[in-house]
């Protein structure tokens, strides 16, 4: 029969037993291997069932373990170790509460930070004291860092659609929600105040099985929160916080809010399957990234507008510091710029004020390199959600609506863009690679009309990973420092064991996904043989969109079929990933991978695993000795799954995208060619790069590992090994990530934030309406430049300077509004200027009887060849964080430019 309800019934722990329960509701257990080893303790055979996760162990364990356990001293021992150190890492000062910086908001290191791949997997190392804050809520950890009043954030908000902390909560899809998952682990591990928010999927992403035929199949289980290690955020009466929000035609959608304790860092969930909601508002949570676009609208206004309002509701519970500082991981979460309007609205500001006030502390963060992989609804749906009766009263529909349309170059009008409304919203932007950055300015360099792309506000911060998750256990032992000494022999033997449990893991997957295509036992013994603890084995593991090409490694199968089953120098490949539910185009090319597969001739050297995901991702990295990786380059924005391999000693043979290509050397792996920048067709390109892949595989990669010395090891491969370790693992961390984001974004931002109190963001809001309005009629009017000292026939020479007076028409704004530059530097074949440098010019006379301004100053000629200059104003004012905000530039016409003669060769 078939139960017409399921709840879960949670076990009563023992007294001597309870701290398990704290533990276990804290996710620092999954990057933890102290903890994870003592849960394991509790019970062996139900850790392994249980998949690794201690509320599922708890739920399972016989009340006459439990009993036993509770007498057990050695046990009781390593429980109160366990819970003291979990308290010291909650409590004690860390990276960020030792920072000082001055009153500017700069920022100087002043105390330890973890390092290496080791790194954050304990808190007893730092010798740094307990200090138990006084007010905190029992197992959160102090809000306030020291540091706050010299333009630290006291808190961040962390928004982003998915967190991928551990397979135990399954909140993920792919990298996106990794990198959130790791951003959130390496905030709390450095002591950075952040506090993360999603939606809680009661389907998560889906589960992926293949067909006999090897087409994708997706299922849905359902999650069950209680299940999970999350709880519910209450109300001091005990009811569960609901949070409102207002539907078209009067419907309400509510949620409630879970918390996850992310070590330090709280991860609040909202969630729609509550009974007051309809049944179409109770599933607005049901899938990540499922369903069409009003769905999917719903979802993101429930994580921008709710999400804010979770906020609200944690502080005022808690007491944790309001944040100073938003961070929108991706457009999905952009309306909560929104929600933070309406409440300034609601406070007495105006639009603009309220708008000034809110971009000042807003960090947005790109991760798309193309303009398909962005949100992107019509403009209708979006104005029927926001109307007179929307969810946001004080702000206009047109006015939410001007913050998202592609109302520039090259844009569609009609579409609302939830990452140029982020951007909009946000005045600090970045990518996430310092590739993805420049191809990010030049994507959205519309929103920037007259700027190059190079000088488009968007930077960078290149992606990391959490070492202390994606690190092999017996790597982590050895420590970041013994590498360099850690004989060849030891060196290759732990390679060959971390191989050797990968080849395990594969089999033992690969049996499960045949079964469930049908297989019986007895057709299944090839499965023994499958994959040689001693071959060189190359991983392959992502989703499937058509541009990270994962049957590229096919365009010439008999030339692979030779590499694989090579008499002296064979390899062995493992290949994982998944398509979107709605992407046949992505299935059809696992489809395609999964039938040469499963070709007798070579099925014991290249697999397809079904079900990728954390699980499955920690025992492939680090049993690989190789990464492949090849995408349409510049479309991978960084793609850090080469980074997790790095932090195991896998080298790295990938295209030079993403993050490869700043931190790609010789020592640390390969380079394949690419055809960009050259007029063929896909099909061409493709051929060409699969080719130079197959003769870096055949002639540099496979040579190098069988090159076997009189040791019978591979002694430059082992050296390639070591130098990763060392030099590459030590850059992709993402505690190196976090440190960028404090320095360059969070604390500017702070500042910026604390700057625009009412009185300030009124006058900045102002002064923008006055420059908008007088811009059309600032101009350049007329330049004039003479060689000093006077050269013979008029030469330029090196070490002369030209002086330069310019007139300009400033159109009733006042020299304290712009700035008037010239930009000098070399000039390429069509006179672009390149490696420009920027002199101020100063204004020297008050308005002509025209009303012009005169502005001079010297222009040193400092390098010698084809040389140019221009003059340009730009709005200037102290509260800008950028030049090009505005968006607002005046140059020479192209008259004033013939007749001033800028150019000089």
């Amino acid at each position: 029969m078939k139960a017409i309800r399921r709840f879960s019934v949670r076990p009563v722990l023992p007294e001597p037993l309870r701290p398990l329960h704290r533990l276990a509701r804290n996710l620092r257990w999954s990057w933890h291997p102290e903890t994870r080893e003592l849960f394991e303790a509790v019970d062996p055979e139900g850790w392994q069932a249980s998949g690794g996760d201690p509320v599922r162990l708890l739920g399972s364990v016989p009340v006459s373990r439990l009993a036993n356990l509770a007498e057990d001293r050695p046990f009781l021992r390593r429980l109160t170790a366990a819970a003291d150190d979990l308290h010291d890492y909650l409590t004690g000062p860390r990276w960020y509460q030792g920072l000082a910086g001055a009153g500017d908001g700069s920022v100087t290191r002043s105390a330890p930070e973890p390092a290496g791949p080791s790194a954050g997997t304990s808190s007893r190392s730092s010798g740094t004291p307990s200090a138990t804050p006084s007010g905190t809520p029992s197992g959160t950890p102090s809000g306030t860092p020291s540091g706050t009043s010299a333009g630290l954030p006291a808190a961040i908000a962390y928004f982003s659609p998915e967190f991928g902390i551990t397979a135990a909560l399954p909140q993920y899809s792919g990298g996106l929600g990794i990198l959130a998952g790791d951003h959130l682990k390496a905030a709390s591990d450095l002591g950075v105040p952040l506090m993360g928010v999603g939606l809680l999927y009661r389907h998560g992403y889906f589960r992926q099985s293949l067909s006999r035929e090897g087409w994708q199949q997706e299922r849905y289980p359902l999650l069950d929160p209680n299940e999970l290690p999350l709880t519910l955020l209450c109300e001091p009466d005990g009811r569960p916080v609901r949070i409102p929000l207002a539907l078209p035609g009067g419907r309400p959608l509510h949620a409630r809010v879970w918390q996850a304790q992310v070590g330090r860092v709280p991860l609040l969930l909202l969630d729609s399957d509550v009974e007051e909601n309809d049944h179409g508002e109770r599933d607005v949570t049901d899938r990540l990234y499922g369903g069409g676009s009003e769905h999917r609208l719903l979802q993101e206004m429930l994580l921008g507008i709710g999400g804010v309002r979770a906020v609200r509701a944690y502080c005022r519970l808690t007491g944790h510091p309001a944040p100073e500082v938003f961070h929108t991981n991706e457009g999905h979460a952009g309306f909560q710029g929104l929600e933070r309007v309406r409440e300034l609205i609601a406070d007495g500001l105006d639009f603009a004020t309220a708008h000034e006030t809110v971009r000042a502390g807003t960090v947005f963060t790109t991760h798309t390199p193309v303009p398909a992989g962005i949100d992107r609804f019509d403009r209708e749906l979006v104005a029927r959600h926001f109307g007179d009766d929307g969810e946001l009263p004080g702000i206009e529909v047109e006015r939410v609506l001007a913050l998202g349309m592609e109302t520039y170059p090259g844009g569609e009008p009609n579409l609302f863009n939830m990452a140029v409304m982020g951007l909009r919203l946000a005045q600090r932007a970045n990518g996430v690679s310092t590739l993805h950055g420049k191809v990010s300015r030049e994507m959205f360099a519309g929103l920037w009309p007259g700027f190059d792309p190079e000088e488009v506000p968007i930077t960078s911060v290149t992606n990391g990973v959490h070492a202390a998750t994606w690190t092999a256990p017996e790597v982590t032992r050895l420590g970041a420092r013994q590498f360099g000494h850690l004989p060849d022999g030891e060196l290759w033997e732990l390679r060959r064991a971390l191989r050797k449990q990968l080849v395990a893991e594969v089999r033992r997957r690969l049996h499960e996904s045949w079964r469930q295509r049908g297989a019986g036992t007895a057709e299944l013994g090839w499965i023994d043989g499958v994959l040689d603890p001693d071959v060189l084995t190359i991983g392959f593991a992502r989703r499937v969109p058509s541009y990270k090409r994962l049957t590229l490694m096919l365009r010439d199968r008999d030339r692979l079929m030779e590499l694989l089953l090579h008499p002296e120098r064979p390899i062995q490949i493992v290949v994982a990933g998944k398509a979107h539910p709605a992407d046949d185009g992505g299935k059809r090319l696992i489809q395609e991978l999964v039938r040469f597969a499963d070709d007798s001739r070579v099925r014991h050297r290249l697999v397809f695993l079904p079900d990728y995901g954390m699980a499955m991702a920690q025992k492939l990295y680090p049993g690989c000795d190789v990464w492949l990786n090849n995408p349409l380059r510049p479309l991978e924005a960084c793609g850090t799954s080469g980074m997790k391999a790095a932090l195991n000693g896998g080298l790295n043979l990938s295209v030079l995208d993403g993050w490869w290509d700043e931190w790609y050397e010789p020592d640390f792996g390969w380079a394949i060619p690419t055809a960009d920048g050259t007029a063929i067709d896909e099909t061409r390109r493709d051929d060409l790069e699969a080719a130079a892949l197959y003769e870096l595989l055949e002639t540099r990669v496979a040579p190098r590992f069988y090159d076997r010395g009189v040791d019978r090891l591979p002694g430059r491969w082992i050296d390639m090994v070591r130098r990763t370790l060392n030099t590459l693992a030590p850059k992709v961390l993402a505690g190196r990530m976090v440190r960028e984001y404090v320095e360059r974004l969070y604390a500017p931002a702070a500042r910026s934030h604390r700057a625009l109190d009412g009185t300030a963001a009124r006058d900045v809001a102002a002064w923008k309406a006055r420059v908008r309005a007088a811009w059309p009629d600032v101009a350049v009017d007329h330049v004039e430049a003479q060689l000093t000292p006077p050269a013979p026939g008029g030469a330029a020479e090196l070490g002369s300077n030209l002086s330069l007076r310019v007139r300009v028409r400033l159109g009733g704004l006042e020299p304290a509004d712009v700035e008037v530059q010239a930009v000098a530097g070399r000039v390429d074949d069509t006179d672009r200027l390149t490696d420009g440098t920027h002199v101020p010019l100063k204004p020297t006379a008050g308005p002509d009887e025209e009303g012009r301004r005169l502005y001079e100053g010297p222009l040193a000629l400092d390098r010698t060849g084809p040389f140019g200059y221009t003059i340009r104003i730009l709005p200037a004012h102290r509260l800008l964080a950028d030049p090009a905000e505005l968006g607002l530039i005046a140059v020479p016409s192209e008259t004033t430019a013939e007749e001033a003669g800028v150019l000089m060769r």
